[in-house]
């Protein structure tokens, strides 16, 4: 049927549509599936989102502006005009759908396994069109990886106390990928020397995957946790088979449209113990042009043995912490994870941890995940702040989920007052309305990228949710990061924020793999007794007092990469404060509908179909 509404005109069919809408972020697609061996894949080489494979798709066959080609692609009568100039707000759909949030959804219960990928029958082999070379044939990107140890130790240690950082970025000034890392720079032998190593993530290319470790350490035993299921798990396994050292653990997933969305590394060496949480899926593009975000752990130097209790316990509680998370999979092989932490030393770290796990969670329990830990935690660790009801809150993402009808539904209700909170003496029904900042790329964003359109695909967003919540635009401010170089890098990152009303400061610091949605957060039910969630995520929130301020703010740092004229203690915020709001013709990317009025950076159009 046809709708029309702020995002122009266009006709929703069920071609198109999205079942899978109240999650934040990129979904497993079990569609068009590649399988390794089995004849020509139709997309990437991984299980992924939808709007991932449309961004691989067009990367790899875009469609030229203008091109009359484009008529093969979505037909005439499918492309509407729109009363918004340049903008192609047009969508083949039939109807929305089905709300998921708060309907009883019939979840097949998965336990966490660990695997070794058994051999497949002997498969047919393959022939491979040009563009779709293995990796292994493929001409490998160079980006400068650490080569000197001073360099890596003036990295690792100079002028960082946050060992917060960003990732390089291909196609900007090398400046600003002075301070930044690549995964080649953390799997560096410089960083320590490789025993085995422990990788979270959403979305895997394996094969990728081997690639970026060093040659010496390939074969190093590597354990691969993950959430896929069904055809998606088979095709993790099919891409695992090559790889004797490569094992497998499936994260329980009990919960509909739950996701495994951590991205965590742990890396044991000969020298000790690392731990790297980040934004970025294991796939080339999420390494090559977007804004990532990491937090890189001092090394951990192993206990003296026979050690017990609480020894190498930070102020944080980030060890406690950390085994608590690992323990909730339930998983044997994390448990000797859990166990490799518990014999290193990690009282160097400074961050607190702030993860979720699937779950329906009442009376104690509510609090140890999600939005409810996170007001936990600046409640028990941070101070009030004069004026602090001028303070407002920075939320950047990069996926958005099903907010409800109205603000109070979620975003200014629970969720807001998680994020306002600042330590103990404020009552919780004092407190003001705290002013909201969203982050969100525009569609000019996208456009005007280095990816161009098919930056989109990381961005997923759908009209199906979009048209639901049109009061949330309003919160929407545009991205810009000048002050990294990464403007026109479009973000994966998802960061979160308190400054002060000049911008100058800030109360704290959140990086982690939660986008916008209560899936990742959490949502209260059953009048406010349980918190239910549906995604694994994690993140590390940065607090003036774990760093020695009893200011109650960081300093923010005025541009990320500048010199050592700025305190040691001003924190690199990778985007440009104050954020600036959407224009009136500004419109928030959505993915899955095609944009032709004008053409992106690479001279193409999107046409999601």
């Amino acid at each position: 049927m046809s709708q029309e509404s702020e995002h122009g005109k266009w006709t929703v069919s069920s071609s198109d549509e999205s079942t899978e809408e109240n999650n934040d972020a990129e979904k497993p697609s079990t569609s068009s599936l590649s399988h390794s061996g089995h004849g020509k894949t139709s997309g990437s080489q991984y299980p992924c989102s939808e709007a991932r494979k449309v961004g691989h798709k067009r990367k790899a066959s875009p469609v030229k502006f203008n091109d009359t080609s484009f008529s093969t692609e979505i037909s005439p009568a499918k492309i509407q005009r729109t009363s918004q100039e340049g903008l192609g707000w047009c969508l083949s759909s039939s109807e929305e759908e089905p709300e998921s949030e708060g309907q009883p959804q019939h979840a097949q219960k998965e336990a966490v396994k660990e695997e070794k990928y058994s051999a497949p029958k002997k498969q047919p082999s393959r022939r491979f069109e040009d563009d779709e070379l293995p990796v292994s044939q493929k001409p490998e990107k160079h980006y400068k990886v650490a080569s000197e140890g001073q360099d890596t130790w003036d990295l690792l240690n100079g002028g960082n106390p946050f060992r917060f950082f960003v990732t390089k970025v291909k196609g900007i000034k090398s400046k600003y990928n002075s301070g930044a890392l690549h995964i080649k720079d953390i799997l560096s032998p410089l960083f320590g020397t490789l025993v085995s190593s422990a990788q979270f993530n959403y979305c895997i290319d394996v094969e990728w995957l081997i690639r970026q470790y060093p040659q010496e350490f390939r074969k190093k035993p590597l354990l691969i946790v993950h959430g896929e299921k069904r055809e998606s798990k088979a095709e993790l396994h099919a891409q695992a088979h090559p790889y004797e050292n490569v094992r497998l653990c499936q994260a329980k997933l009990d919960i509909a449209f739950g996701t495994h969305h951590t991205k965590m590394m742990l890396l044991l060496y000969e020298e000790g113990l690392r731990v790297v949480i980040h934004t970025s899926n294991l796939i080339d593009s999420d390494w090559d042009q977007k804004t990532q975000g990491i937090w890189l752990s001092p090394l951990y130097p192993r206990l003296p043995h026979g050690t017990t209790g609480s020894a190498g316990e930070s102020v944080t509680n980030f060890k406690s912490d950390l085994i608590h998370y690992l323990m909730s999979y339930n998983s044997p092989t994390l448990k000797e994870w859990a166990d490799i932490i518990q014999e290193h030393d990690l009282s160097e770290t400074r961050v607190y941890l702030l993860g979720s796990t699937p779950g329906r969670y009442q009376g104690n329990q509510k609090e140890k995940w999600g939005h409810l830990r996170f007001r936990k935690l600046l409640r028990e660790y941070t101070s009030p702040i004069p004026a602090q009801e001028s303070w407002p809150v920075i939320g950047q993402f990069s996926s958005i989920g099903s907010m409800g009808a109205d603000q109070s539904k979620w975003l200014c209700s629970e969720f807001r007052e998680s994020l306002v909170t600042l330590g103990s003496s404020v009552k919780t029904l004092a407190k003001p309305d705290v002013p909201i900042h969203l982050i969100y790329p525009t569609v000019d964003n996208v456009r005007q990228s280095l990816e161009g359109y098919p930056a989109g695909g990381s961005l997923p967003y759908s009209i199906q949710t979009a048209q639901k919540q049109l009061w949330l635009h309003s919160y929407f401010h545009k991205w810009s990061a000048e002050t990294s170089g990464r403007s026109h890098a479009m973000p994966h990152i998802k960061t979160y924020m308190r400054p002060s009303p000049d911008f100058q400061k800030i109360a704290w610091f959140l990086v982690t793999s939660a986008n916008l949605s209560k899936a990742a957060w959490g949502a209260l039910e059953k009048n406010g007794t349980q918190l239910m969630i549906r995604s694994y995520e994690l993140g590390v929130l940065f607090l003036p007092s774990a760093f020695g301020l009893d200011t109650g703010y960081f300093h923010v740092k005025k541009k990320m990469f500048s010199g050592s004229n700025e305190p040691v203690t001003s924190f690199p915020v990778p985007y440009d404060l104050p954020p600036e709001q959407y224009g009136s013709k500004d419109r928030p990317w959505i993915w899955n509908i095609p944009y032709t009025k004008a053409p992106d950076t690479h001279g193409n159009m999107w046409v999601p179909s």
